[in-house]
């Protein structure tokens, strides 16, 4: 995959860099894979918003992707690569022996033509989906199931791997992109490989415009805000945040304030990320 650099026609223009598509083979997705996306504005089922600076944004049909790879002992082929508005990894359409069409996150070096399997007896090979016990020491990993039969929930986006690292007592040792090595059952699945579309990190938006497209609103300093929408607002001219340090919109302590609650997952952490 290539990165390339516009003309400078205008300002935003001038810094901004952009995907030039070369691994791409189908541009119009698969009907019977895509389902309607329904924009939520940060809203949950209250209308509260919960996750703030989200909203607008252009229209995008879900593809729905196979996390949880469950079709074992079927070979299928790699149809297509291709774009998924919706993530930063590309999709590969799998067309298997027995008829059936799936999307799955597509790897580095997965490429049309070539077969996947999922199962133990599958070779350690991109695209294949193996229990984490069948997966020597040593190998990138991505998709990585938490819990049993779930489907993948860790290492999704773009240019991520985990390591498999050693196994123990029903439990193999993964060391996460960020640094940390977690516990994980091991009967839970994983994908062989790195996730491709590797240089989604050097892209440069440019201008603001390209984020209002992908649905994120601007984002405004609380010591800009009126005291009553933020603690650290109001006073005259460039006023100091004030006692007793930064705040969130709602009072709680930020910036190193540990919010993490005492959950009976983190006795599988090994190592946290902090502790690099």
């Amino acid at each position: 995959m290539g990165i390339k650099q516009y003309k400078p026609t205008s300002p935003g223009r001038r810094g901004a860099t952009g995907y030039t598509f070369e691994e791409i083979t189908k541009k119009r997705p698969e009907k019977s894979l895509t389902v309607p996306a329904k924009k939520k504005g940060g809203r949950n089922s209250q209308g509260r918003v919960t996750v703030r600076h989200r909203g607008g944004g252009v229209k995008r049909m879900l593809r729905v992707i196979d996390f949880k790879r469950d079709k074992v002992a079927v070979p299928g082929k790699v149809a297509a690569i291709e774009y998924d508005p919706n993530r930063s990894a590309r999709i590969a359409l799998i067309h298997y022996a027995d008829g059936e069409k799936r999307y799955i996150l597509g790897p580095v070096g997965l490429k049309v033509g070539d077969t996947v399997m999922a199962g133990a007896e599958a070779e350690i090979r991109p695209g294949n989906a193996l229990p984490l016990k069948s997966i020597p020491a040593g190998t990138p990993v991505h998709n990585v199931e938490l819990s049993l039969k779930r489907g993948g929930q860790l290492v999704r986006s773009a240019g991520a791997s985990a390591q498999v690292m050693s196994k123990e007592e029903g439990y193999v040792l993964v060391r996460l992109p960020s640094g940390e090595v977690r516990k994980i059952l091991a009967d839970c699945t994983a994908t062989i490989g790195q996730v491709g579309n590797v240089e989604h990190s050097q892209i440069k938006l440019g201008r603001a415009g390209r984020s209002r497209l992908m649905g994120r609103r601007p984002e405004v300093r609380g010591s800009a805000m009126s005291p009553r929408d933020h603690p650290h607002g109001g006073g005259e001219g460039h006023s100091p945040i004030g006692l007793p340090g930064p705040k969130t919109p709602w009072g709680k302590p930020t910036l190193g304030y540990r919010t993490r609650r005492r959950k009976s997952s983190n006795k599988y952490i090994v190592r946290r990320r902090d502790e690099r």
